[in-house]
Order: C-alpha cells, then sequence, then structure tokens
C-alpha cells in the first residue's frame, strides 16, 4: 500500500482529502493501492469563518459523514512532530505517542490568531478563532448576562479592526441587546492600532465600513494599542483604562507552528513557499495548502489566509498529490480573481472585487451574497452521497461570487 496523509480538516485539509479521493476514483486499478488519511485534533470540519456569529448550530460538521463515503480514513489526534527524511509524522492520541509513516503528505494545519504576551490576556481574553474559543465567549457573555451588576459587564472591547475584528464588532451589539435584554446597556469598542479600520480594504470600502460601524452604535478607537486586560478593565496604550468585563482579540493571524518543523524558510506570517502545483519547494514528498501555503494565484499575488484561497488550493493539492505519488499529470493553481465580501451586521455587507478592492454592492444585496456564501458555497455536500462529494472535490474554480446573492 501506498499512503498519503492530510494533516488537518479546516477548508484545505477538507478538501485536499476529497480531491485526492476524488483523483483516485478516476484513475481505478492504478490507484487501487493508495489509502489517503487525515489526522487532525478534532473530528470535525468547522465553518470556522462563521465563528463571529451568534448562531453556530451548523458551523461544525462530522467527519465521518464527508469522509467516510469517500473512503478516506481519519485519525483524531495532535500531530506534534514531522520527520520529513523519515517521513512519518508523529501525534498524541489519548495519551499516547502515534507514529504514521506516509509517501505524500499534504500539510493543511490551517492557522492560529497570534497572541502577545500582553499581562492578563492569556487568563481574560477570548477570541472567535476556533468553535470552542466562540462558544467559551458566548458561555462567558450569559454568565455576565445572569450577573448585568458586574462591572463592564455590557461592555465589550475587540481587538483588531482587519475583517475578523469589524465582522465581530458589527455583531455583537445586536447580540448584546439580545441577551441582556434591559439587564445592562450594550457598548461595543473596536481598537486598533492603525490609524483607522479596516486598513487593508482600500479607499472605496473603508467609508461604507466607517458609516456601518457607526449605524451599528459600535464605537472605534484608532491609533491605540491594548497594555493590559484585567478581569474587569483593559488599559490601553495611552495609559486609560476602559471598563469591560469581555475582551475579544482578533488582532492578527500566525501560519500553525509545524511550519517550522520543515526544513525551508518561511514567511513573515511562517507559510512555507510551494510550486504551482502546491509541493513545498525543496521538500520531496510533501505539499502544504490553505493558511500554512504562500501560493502565486496569479502573476503578482501571493495567497491570502482565506477560505477562498483554502478551498481551491486543497482541491488542487489532492489531485496533485496523487499525480505526484502516481506519476500522473498534475494541474498549477491560479485563481484569476480575488473579491472580499465582508458582513457589516444588522448594516448589511460591503462585497469588493480585485485586489485593490474596488466596492461593487453594499447593504442588503451583498449581505444576500455573504449569506449565500457563509451557508453554501463554502459547505461540502451533506447528503454522504458519495458522487456528490467527489464531484464537488473537482480541481476547477468557482466563479466569483454572484452579487445578487445567488448560487454560482
Amino acid at each position: 500500500m501506498r499512503h498519503v496523509v492530510i494533516v488537518g480538516s479546516g477548508f484545505a485539509g477538507l478538501w485536499a482529502a476529497l480531491g485526492a479521493a476524488r483523483r483516485v476514483d478516476e484513475l481505478g486499478p492504478a490507484a487501487e493501492a493508495v489509502t489517503i488519511t487525515v489526522v487532525t485534533e478534532r473530528p470535525f470540519h468547522d465553518i470556522r469563518v462563521r465563528n463571529y456569529e451568534s448562531d453556530l448550530t451548523d458551523c461544525r460538521i462530522p467527519l465521518r459523514t464527508v469522509l467516510d463515503p469517500v473512503g478516506v480514513g481519519h485519525v483524531v489526534a495532535e500531530v506534534t512532530a514531522l520527520d520529513v527524511e523519515a517521513r512519518n509524522i508523529t501525534a498524541q492520541q489519548d495519551g499516547r505517542c502515534v507514529v504514521l509513516d506516509y509517501d505524500r503528505l499534504v500539510l493543511a494545519a490551517g492557522s492560529r490568531v497570534t497572541r502577545p504576551d500582553i499581562p492578563g490576556l492569556a487568563e481574560f481574553g477570548f477570541d472567535v478563532d476556533t468553535f470552542e474559543g466562540a462558544a467559551r465567549l458566548a458561555a462567558h457573555l450569559e454568565v455576565l448576562a445572569a450577573d448585568p451588576h458586574t462591572a463592564g459587564a455590557g461592555t465589550v472591547v475587540v481587538v483588531g479592526a482587519g475583517l475578523t475584528g469589524i465582522e465581530t464588532a458589527c455583531e455583537l451589539p445586536e447580540r448584546l441587546a439580545a441577551t441582556f435584554g434591559g439587564g445592562a446597556a450594550p457598548q461595543v469598542l473596536l481598537i486598533d492600532h492603525q490609524p483607522e479600520v479596516g486598513s487593508d480594504m482600500g479607499a472605496s470600502a473603508r467609508p461604507v465600513i466607517e458609516a456601518a460601524l457607526a449605524d451599528n452604535g459600535v464605537h472605534t478607537m484608532t491609533g491605540v494599542g491594548v497594555s493590559a486586560v484585567d478581569i474587569g478593565a483593559v488599559t490601553l496604550s495611552t495609559g486609560e483604562s476602559v471598563p469591560a468585563a469581555t475582551v475579544v482579540w482578533c488582532a492578527g493571524m500566525r501560519a500553525n507552528a509545524l511550519t517550522a518543523q520543515i526544513p525551508v524558510p518561511r514567511d513573515r506570517l511562517g507559510r512555507l513557499p510551494v510550486d504551482d502545483y502546491l509541493r513545498v519547494e525543496g521538500v520531496p514528498g510533501v505539499f502544504a495548502a490553505g493558511d500554512v501555503a504562500a501560493a502565486r494565484v496569479d502573476d503578482g499575488h501571493l495567497s491570502v489566509m482565506s477560505c477562498q484561497h483554502g478551498r481551491p488550493m486543497g482541491r488542487f493539492a489532492g489531485y496533485n498529490v496523487i499525480g505526484d505519488l502516481l506519476g500522473r499529470p498534475m494541474l498549477p493553481l491560479r485563481i484569476p480573481w480575488y473579491v472580499t465580501v465582508l458582513d457589516l451586521g444588522p448594516a448589511g455587507a460591503v462585497y469588493t472585487e480585485g485586489w485593490n478592492r474596488q466596492v461593487v454592492a453594499t447593504g442588503p444585496a451583498a449581505k444576500a451574497t455573504k449569506k449565500t456564501i457563509n451557508t453554501e458555497r463554502i459547505y461540502p455536500p451533506l447528503t454522504g452521497d458519495r458522487r456528490q462529494l467527489l464531484a464537488a472535490a473537482a480541481p476547477e474554480l468557482q466563479s466569483r461570487p454572484a452579487r445578487d446573492g445567488s448560487v454560482s
């Protein structure tokens, strides 16, 4: 048997597994000796980009429902070591050490929010980086609602005015009002060290974002940072203390630390350099996809940490890892379009196209597109039908999302 191991079950990892299974199915008897195994810390595929939402009911998909029908194995374990010379990985599973050999490896372990060493942040800070983190935040808000007289109970400070921070901040005022009822006056403060919110969103989108934040009742403070977090207060870099029982950290992302075990230079985000086929440059037998990889998506841009790029990177990595293993043709990855659809809570959304992020839709129309993306476009088929799952894993690029919210 020849073994393909995929580390991670996020957008890149899941689609790499399905893409590899599809290619094995296409090749038939020529690939009958190939086995595919996904190794991941959780037995789920989490729709991570929805963690800012208040209702996460449909955001966790059991891996067995999407991998079992296509014959992909899955092991729930935390990968702790990669040995590219011996071609094996080491993982911890229920207190015991597990070693898996591979003929080809796809590293798709994703990214993590970066929490700096700020006093009190580890103890008192929250995030929406993971399903568990989002659930912990929700439970915390419910506890505060039960005792609204706690100092700063109704105040939430969101740190980081990038995409995740803006979406989180826009969602919170309405969510706090529903959670607290009349028990506390909700207040959301969005803080960023940059001089303006949405600094990466471009001049076309920023006015839309600023207006939406104001309409949603979100207060902003720019050009300042956080120097300390306590159980009921946040100390800013200016020395000012803000009474707040909740701090949500949304500032900065970095590739999974496993990338440091691959002996190649990494970029400032900890990502691995890959060629057009998603092979890690200079490391035979290893592919990388999603947030751990810096891939060329066109002649002038590298991939960004997003499901928009992670999903096609996974599909192509899955197709190509089987091709590389069996000496069959591979397909170069190119993504000729780039969009951003940012949820602005009750104020709607903003849809931009191109790397300069020109606004093409706002308000309800953009919101409809965002809803379609979040609830349909980025999901695998959930019917358990093998043919549908394999069809969805084709190494083809979707067209850009429709501006009117329809499925495309």
